[in-house]
């Protein structure tokens, strides 16, 4: 059974910076693609950023330059970091298991609040 556990989320000022964990159980890690989605209140969800088993990256434009995402085969996790943190990316984060968002698992979310 797959179990995606996120953290590392909070209240952050404008300009901080947050490094979200996403850690993975149930699946040979090292061979799956994972991703961050947000979805903010009203909004869809929507992509902001995926990594390869191989570590290519993509990312939305809106975080460009401003998030990074990694990961760590050895202990079944992604990363999220985050800086340069602006209002606009206060939402839920998940975690997703995959490339398209259309198949593969789900984590419960994590708050990410930046103020103004």
């Amino acid at each position: 059974q797959v179990q995606l556990v996120e953290s590392g989320g909070g209240l952050v000022q404008a300009g901080g910076s947050l490094r979200l964990s996403c850690s993975a159980s149930g699946i040979i890690f090292s061979r799956n693609a994972m991703g961050w989605y947000r979805q903010a209140p009203g909004k869809q969800r929507e992509l902001v950023a995926r990594i390869t088993s191989g570590g290519s990256t993509n990312y939305a434009d809106s975080v460009k330059g401003r998030f990074t995402i990694s990961r760590d085969n050895a202990k079944n996790t992604v990363y999220l970091q985050m800086n340069s943190l602006k209002p606009e990316d206060t939402a839920v984060y998940y975690c997703h298991l995959g490339w398209s968002p259309s198949f593969g698992d789900w984590g419960q979310g994590t708050q990410v609040t930046v103020s103004s």
